[in-house]
């Protein structure tokens, strides 16, 4: 079993989640925000272009690469008809033992005949540290920096990592707030959630939700 999950490992490119921060193995740092969702079909074709034009705007604004994702999930509420029937067992008024029995026929047959998704939206944000072999600093310097990464010298510290990367997230996350997106970064647990969602998708349907 220890060598299955040792192979296992190898193929997740996290080093460690730690401060809000995700450290991958290669040396790059990331920061993942949840951003809150508009309902665009309901806004008026003037607002619409005005949306449009804005987050053209703010992708023009950017001098770095991010990641928009977002992770689509099968809501199962198995759990929680399981709970209401454990409820209705325990209630004693026989009227509201029938409601409720109504009640979960109701949300079973709606579930079995329309399948509800949870989705969340996310933006990645990049840092990735590039180490300049000595002796080349100066002639690859004649060329600038390369799109979406970061001049790595000796004297750069994590601190200093951590900081260029915070940056671009308030850059970020000030620009979708000029879409009235809201923009928050996940902290440890939510990070660790995400990705165990991610890695674990079957595991995770058969839990169910709690509603």
């Amino acid at each position: 079993m220890a060598e299955v999950t040792q192979a296992s490992q190898q193929f997740v490119k996290i080093k460690e989640i730690r401060d809000g921060i995700v450290y991958l193995k290669n040396g790059g740092l990331r920061q993942v925000l949840i951003v809150s969702g508009i309902n665009f079909e309901l806004k008026s074709e003037g607002e619409q272009g005005a949306i449009l034009a804005n987050f053209q705007r703010f992708l023009n604004s950017l001098d770095f690469g991010i990641q928009f994702f977002i992770h689509s999930r099968k809501v199962n509420i198995a759990r929680y008809l399981a709970n209401m029937e454990e409820h209705k067992k325990e209630e004693t008024n026989e009227l509201l033992r029938v409601q409720i029995e109504e009640y979960i026929n109701f949300v079973r047959n709606f579930i079995e005949e329309n399948a509800i998704i949870n989705k969340n939206f996310f933006v990645i944000v990049p840092y990735d540290p590039v180490s300049l072999p000595s002796g080349t600093k100066g002639i690859l310097g004649l060329f600038g920096k390369k799109h979406g990464a970061a001049e790595h010298t000796k004297d750069t510290t994590e601190g200093e990592n951590t900081a260029q990367l915070k940056e671009r997230a308030t850059q970020v996350m000030e620009g979708l707030a000029a879409i009235d997106l809201r923009a928050v970064p996940l902290e440890n647990e939510e990070l660790i959630e995400l990705f165990y969602n991610l890695y674990n998708p079957q595991i995770v349907d058969k839990k169910g939700v709690v509603v």
